[in-house]
């Protein structure tokens, strides 16, 4: 990471939604924060009024109780600062192998924007705090395992408030793994003694589970135009047809994934040199198979539930979540908008559709490798049948994945383990839901890469007819770093290599530079 800030990008934290430009920015791209002047003083505003009522004889939930099952312990004065340490400290139980850095990086974004909005009583110098580790590039020590998605993503959020008070470990700028005392003090950060409030306020939120969506939604808008890509060089490698594409076709049924779908497919098979080379030695074929003829209503269908849980996130991105909340009246009221349920549920219908659109493209590369269904291609599309097996065992890869994709596809928010001594009694588990969408998304990422590296050997068997302008773009490429057809070679390397072409964009991004932006 470059610690030359001119070369970053920046964003600017204020009272309204982050963008989902910003969280990446951050999360992504190593943008510096900074907090607008109207949010500092929403955050004075209510950080005032939290002082207030900690001096208060009536128990004021989080200010000067307990938590959880033990809320109805009143904490005496001299020991509320000890309290919210206490909080931090016991809280920061998570467990296993460290989160990304880009999930730990949005995961404090997204806090710091629900102290920007001044509904959480931390004082300024707390939310200044998550804004220099932010930009100085120090990154908390976040495990996969200790979020309930309830009473917010607490044992992550933790682990990251502990880094705020000095303690526990962190990666620092480079990715080198420090004492937090240390690397602060390299980085010139100063530890922050939390106040009344405010350890709670750091651990009550959606954030990280929010954080993946929004990364989940950014990598499927590339992921499912590109699945379009995939189906059309599919399509056109087995000499299917196009005519099922029709705009008017698909205004029979308006769903606007769907029709979005169907225009990509006319716009990538464009002017196709092998489909209107055998459109009439193929004549005896009425239909092809669903995996070709129906790939916009599953493609479309994906579509669809990805922008349902855009809205979800926008909605979420939105909010202030914190328990209690400090009202623009100046009350503090404890509420449970922390329950993460309403992002638990888009991260698991994505979960479904990511399975589906991984499933419906492993068989579209299983009939290239078949005889009987490839229309004239040689066996596993093998140079020399029988003395080599060309993309057989690739094949095997992309089932093992899809496999795994079903499984990856049961829903985590069906469950809920009660905690804290049955005070929380039902939780959302939203994310686990957000970590196994991670997962499902590099899934699909690798099923895309194999079905295009089989698609791409099928048309390149064609010749000499020659493919439409933007799979041609996309072929080539790919040629610059994957050989084209010939014997067997080390395969392991080449499906890799299209992974990398695939997660970066470079494919996408050379069909879309000849034929513009798919929709």
């Amino acid at each position: 990471m470059s610690n030359d800030n001119s070369q970053r990008p920046h964003v600017e934290v204020g009272i309204g939604a982050l963008t989902f430009e910003q969280v990446i920015d951050v999360a992504r791209h190593n943008a510096t924060v900074s907090l607008s002047e109207e949010s500092l003083k929403e955050i004075a505003k209510s950080a005032d009024r939290v002082r207030d009522l900690a001096n208060h004889e009536k128990p004021v939930y989080g200010v000067s109780t307990g938590f959880g099952a033990l809320a109805s312990k009143h904490v005496p004065l001299d020991q509320r600062k000890e309290l919210q340490r206490s909080l931090i400290r016991s809280h920061a139980a998570g467990s296993g192998p460290e989160v990304e850095r880009e999930v730990v990086r949005a995961l404090m974004l997204l806090r710091l924007s629900t102290m920007a909005t001044g509904r959480t009583g931390v004082r300024p110098e707390v939310a200044e705090a998550y804004a220099a580790m932010l930009s100085a590039g120090v990154t908390p020590v976040v495990h996969e395992f200790g979020s309930l998605g309830c009473s917010g993503d607490l044992a992550p959020l933790a682990h990251c408030a502990l880094a705020i008070i000095g303690e526990g470990k962190v990666r620092d700028a480079s990715g080198e793994l420090r004492d937090t005392a240390d690397a602060m003090a390299e980085a010139g950060l100063k530890p922050v003694e939390l106040a009344e409030k405010e350890g709670l306020a750091l651990i009550n939120g959606t954030d990280g589970m929010l954080g993946m969506l929004v990364m989940a939604i950014t990598d499927l808008d590339r992921l499912v135009r590109l699945a379009d890509v995939s189906a059309a060089m599919s399509i056109e490698g087995l000499v299917g047809t196009d005519r099922v594409f029709a705009a008017d076709l698909h205004e029979l049924r308006p769903h606007p994934g769907q029709i979005a779908s169907a225009q990509n497919f006319r716009t990538v098979l464009a002017d196709s040199d092998i489909i209107n080379h055998h459109k009439g030695e193929l004549s005896s074929y009425v239909q092809d198979a669903y995996s070709l003829r129906c790939a916009p209503q599953v493609a479309g269908a994906v579509r669809d539930t990805v922008d349902h849980a855009r809205t979800v996130a926008q909605r979420e991105l939105a909010s202030a979540i914190d328990n209690p909340a400090v009202t623009k009246d100046g009350r503090v009221e404890s509420n449970g908008n922390f329950h993460g349920a309403p992002v638990a549920y888009v991260l698991d219908f994505l979960a479904i559709a990511v399975a589906d659109a991984a499933s419906i493209s492993e068989r579209r590369t299983d009939r290239f490798l078949d005889v009987a269904r490839n229309r004239g291609l040689n066996a596993f599309l093998a140079n020399d049948p029988g003395v080599d097996s060309g993309h057989m065992i690739a094949q095997y890869t992309q089932a093992a994945l899809v496999s795994e994709l079903k499984r990856l596809a049961v829903p985590a928010s069906v469950d809920s383990i009660p905690s804290s001594a049955m005070q929380e009694d039902h939780v959302s588990m939203g994310w686990s839901a957000a970590r196994k969408l991670r997962k499902a998304i590099d899934g699909l990422t690798r099923v895309l890469a194999i079905e295009i590296l089989t698609a791409a050997r099928g048309i390149d068997l064609r010749g000499p007819q020659k493919p439409a302008p933007a799979t041609g773009a996309l072929i080539a490429k790919l040629r610059e770093t994957v050989e084209g057809p010939g014997s067997d070679r080390f395969l392991s390397p080449e499906i890799e290599e299209t992974v990398r072409l695939v997660a970066n964009g470079e494919l996408l991004d050379a069909v879309e530079a000849k034929v513009g932006r798919l929709a």
